[in-house]
């Protein structure tokens, strides 16, 4: 039997909103406006909309947003209603609907600040930095007294490359206050956005004059000199300023990024030490360092096992951090340090039995080394230990699956089921390993019964189609359609061995020996065909050819990859008579 495509997707969502200003003075804009409404309306207006809101501001999203629709009933034209909608829709990561209710607020007051700038910045985060700045020229124009406004235009503007808009604005107001934080930050930004370096630069010095140890000027200054191509003064800008202020966590984390930017790897390692036992610097300013570190395969290749060390140190800091743990085994991983990755997780959870981070990153080391023993074991513990742990119970049944222990796997994927509860990605990933564990076990109804099932909620998931089809042609059964399956992963994904050695097993079980050759060439030509499986399909392939002599080639190679296919011995001898 061969190996079947695992892909065990572990999702983390990330909902992206537009939060906007709520202050004491004005909660709620204009909540009644417009034409004038009846005195029942009105009261039955007040009332719901309180309510409206108290659900809204409880967290309950849905109850206000049903409250809201009752009051665009009562009263069509209620631009707070639309806009109190856009507001809940966009926090939840509707994007699309949330700006449908924001425009149509707006079209009801258009003068009205809070709806101009939640379309601005809606805009803006959709990357429409045309419409984002249509609505910041209405909101200067409707409040040239909020200088801000004008100041977050010009910024708009030099992103758009309107440069000489920009500099307008920035010109007016420096010749209004003079070298200021606010227009002449912006004013050298527009600048450097030119790639006008020289007068950046004479500009930036201004600043600086007024300011001299601002780490956002001195960081403008070291830019400027790197645009210049000057990276050497760009270090110094940093050292005068940890000279002056040398305990200054800000400025060291601003001269980290500066190393990493000019990859100066060596040289971040010598900071990276200081920075992580300098108490000035917050610990989460400390996590995304060495989370941006671990994350650059480069700098794991220069300084990884050095930088070992540092997390050494980062953890005496903070021994009691479940997160901060877990980094040494993440960095030993990136560098394929697998088995140290594992002795390590092993050692936290010993003495950290309730990190439940390190027992989950655990198991998953042991399934990206196929030890299915401790797979199966650490999995029961810890899916009895965290027991709404959805993928500790995935884990878990898929270790018994591949141990043979069909029923515990069963078991396992029936509660994870009920975990899953509506989420369709989770729910798929049950489905596909029950189906799995149908087959091993030989109810092979059942197996394709659920495959189907699956299928019927998400017909285009690659790895359910690819394991149905193979399942399919291995039992010689509806092959027109594991054909078609098969061809399908293979169009969205040319270069998977996996899925294109399905491919070509299910066309020589339809006696297309000669396409299915082709396809078998195909993975032997790209260098990473290291599967027994292929070896022996390839071999059963040129078999039907008549090609008996490297038909026993590649079956010799794949009993060198994998000893227990002694079936494979029959077939070369009885092809070597």
């Amino acid at each position: 039997m061969r190996r079947v495509c695992y892909r065990i997707a572990i999702g983390i969502v990330i909902i992206i909103g537009v939060a906007l200003y709520s202050c004491s003075k004005k909660v709620v804009p204009s909540a009644v406006t417009g034409s004038k409404i009846k005195p029942y309306d009105t009261a039955a207006f007040n009332y719901v909309y309180v309510e409206a809101i108290k659900q809204k501001l409880l967290g309950n999203g849905g109850d206000a947003l049903k409250l809201l629709e009752q009051i665009i009933k009562i009263k069509p034209e209620s631009d707070a209603a639309y806009f109190q909608m856009a507001q809940i829709l966009i926090g939840a990561g509707d994007i699309a609907n949330g700006k449908k209710y924001a425009l149509k607020a707006y079209s009801i007051d258009q003068g009205n600040f809070w709806y101009l700038m939640m379309l601005a910045g809606t805009y803006y985060g959709e990357g429409n930095i045309d419409s984002a700045i249509l609505f910041y020229e209405k909101a200067v124009k409707k409040f040239p007294e909020k200088e801000s406004l004008q100041v977050t235009l010009a910024n708009l503007y030099s992103e758009n490359k309107k440069f000489d808009r920009a500099i307008k604005i920035f010109e007016d107001l420096d010749q209004k206050y003079g070298i200021n934080e606010s227009s002449s930050a912006g004013s050298v930004k527009n600048l450097m956005w030119e790639e006008k370096w020289d007068q950046a630069l004479e500009k930036a010095n201004l600043l600086l004059k007024e300011f001299p140890d601002n780490i956002i000027y001195n960081g403008l200054l070291a830019e400027i000199y790197r645009g210049k191509g000057e990276p050497e003064r760009a270090e110094e800008v940093y050292k005068s300023l940890i000279e002056r202020n040398p305990g200054n966590g800000e400025i060291q984390l601003a001269l980290c990024d500066f190393l990493i930017e000019e990859k100066r790897y060596e040289d971040l390692l010598l900071l990276l030490n200081v920075v992580t036992i300098n108490e000035n610097v917050r610990k989460e300013d400390k996590i995304a360092l060495f989370a941006r570190i671990i994350g650059t395969p480069e700098i794991v290749k220069k300084i990884g096992e050095k930088a070992v060390l540092s997390l050494m140190v980062f953890e005496a800091a903070y021994p009691k951090d479940d997160l901060i743990l877990l980094f040494r085994p993440e960095l030993l991983i990136s560098m394929e340090r697998i088995k140290d990755a594992e002795t390590r997780l092993e050692d936290i959870i010993d003495k950290r039995p309730e990190n439940y981070y390190a027992w989950e990153k655990l198991l998953l080391v042991y399934l990206q080394l196929g030890d299915y023993v401790n797979l199966e074991k650490k999995g029961e513990e810890c899916a009895s230990k965290f027991n709404r742990s959805f993928l500790a119970k995935l884990l878990y049944a898929t270790a018994a699956t591949e141990n043979k222990k069909y029923d515990i796997a069963i078991e396992e994927l029936r509660k994870a089921n009920i975990l899953a509860g509506d989420n369709k990605d989770m729910l798929l990933q049950v489905l596909s390993l029950q189906a799995d564990v149908y087959y091993k076990k030989g109810e092979y109804n059942k197996a394709f019964e659920t495959f189907d099932e699956a299928l019927k909620k998400n017909n285009e998931n690659l790895t359910l189609l690819n394991n149905y089809a193979y399942y399919l042609a291995e039992k010689n059964m509806n092959l027109k359609e594991a054909e078609e399956m098969a061809k399908k992963v293979i169009e969205k994904e040319k270069t998977n061995n996996t899925y294109l050695d399905t491919y070509a097993w299910v066309l020589y079980k339809r006696g297309k020996y000669k396409e299915a050759s082709k396809i078998m060439e195909e993975i032997m030509r790209n260098g990473k065909s290291d599967d027994a499986e292929f070896y022996e399909h390839y071999g059963y392939i040129l078999k039907k050819q008549h090609n008996c002599t490297d038909a026993v080639k590649y079956w010799e190679k794949a009993l060198i990859l994998d000893n227990k296919k002694v079936n494979l011995k029959t077939e070369i001898d009885n092809c070597k008579r």
